[in-house]
């Protein structure tokens, strides 16, 4: 069974905005689903989409088999959300709130909170577990969101910027935390996000937003194909070979386009025989950053896709 299924799925608001543009996506459960794109581009709409927060206004999606628009009660018994801003109760201590959830989601009092001690512990936050939220820093809320998120040990996890307001060393640790929770227990992570780079460490495969509309989608290897083959051989050296087509970016530092690293090689041969001293060599691919501007430059200039 297939953890998400989108097919064709529109939201159009009454005003005529176009958030969500025919998206079609499918997630394999145990993934970490990159869904990438800068504000406004209609991920947490599709989020909304997918937890019956919204009707779609053309098109269907499932999650495990189940609509979220006919039976959202089902879906919420095996997902999890935590949003970019962590809505709970002040007047609670952090403790109190993973109790009151807990009881929400069906466990007793005593199992909620062996749950949430347990997770306070891994998020670093038991020295606050009995502190009001409204003592909370945004970091800390942040936190807190993802504990209650994953008491009643979701089978998916929809994350909408998770380390918004995170210190670094937060940001590391909810990070190590979310490859644990798919390579150790399955669990299926839908990550939104615009920080690209946090992405490329953490996700299995990827889908490119931009207006509303899925610009391509699968993992970092099938982008870079899709997009351009070949490397970029960076070379330090006191000089460049005549004849040689490449750029020099700084004074010894030249770069080459190459269609593999089998090439390297034979480039570093014909510097040595032109009496060029090799210092460093390094081969680069294009990162989730430069293919996303890559793929919105080009959409940009050519929207219909014609």
């Amino acid at each position: 069974m297939k953890a998400v299924m989108l097919d064709h799925v529109s939201k159009i608001y009454a005003d005529g905005k176009i958030a969500v543009d025919s998206v079609s996506l499918c997630l394999e459960p145990g993934e970490i689903f990159g869904f990438l794109g800068p504000n406004g581009a209609g991920k947490t709409t599709t989020v909304k989409l997918l937890n019956g927060m919204l009707i779609p206004t053309q098109g269907t999606c499932t999650v495990f088999g189940i609509n979220p628009a006919v039976q959202p009660e089902k879906m919420h018994a095996f997902s999890g959300v935590v949003t970019e801003h962590a809505q709970m109760y002040d007047t609670l201590t952090g403790l109190q709130n993973l109790i009151f959830y807990g009881t929400v989601f069906g466990l007793g009092a005593s199992e909620s909170e062996k749950r949430g001690k347990k997770l306070l512990r891994e998020l670093e936050l038991t020295e606050a577990e009995n502190k009001k939220l409204s003592a909370y820093s945004t970091g800390m809320r942040q936190r807190l969101s993802l504990a209650r998120a994953l008491l009643h040990e979701p089978k998916i996890l929809f994350l909408d910027e998770p380390t918004s307001g995170l210190d670094p060393e937060s940001a590391k640790n909810v990070h190590a935390m979310i490859c644990r929770l798919a390579e150790e227990k399955g669990i299926t992570i839908f990550l939104c996000t615009h920080q690209l780079r946090y992405a490329e460490e953490i996700c299995t495969r990827y889908g490119l937003l931009a207006d509303g509309r899925l610009l391509a989608e699968g993992t970092l290897d099938a982008l870079r194909k899709r997009l351009c083959s070949g490397i970029t051989i960076c070379i330090e050296a006191d000089g460049a070979p005549k004849g040689l087509l490449c750029r020099q970016v700084r004074s010894s530092v030249f770069e080459v386009e190459a269609d593999s690293r089998d090439e390297i090689p034979e480039l570093v041969r014909r510097f040595v025989e032109a009496g060029k001293s090799v210092y460093q060599v390094s081969a680069t691919e294009p990162s989730l950053e430069n293919i996303y501007f890559a793929m919105t430059k080009m959409y940009a200039q050519n929207p219909s896709g014609d």
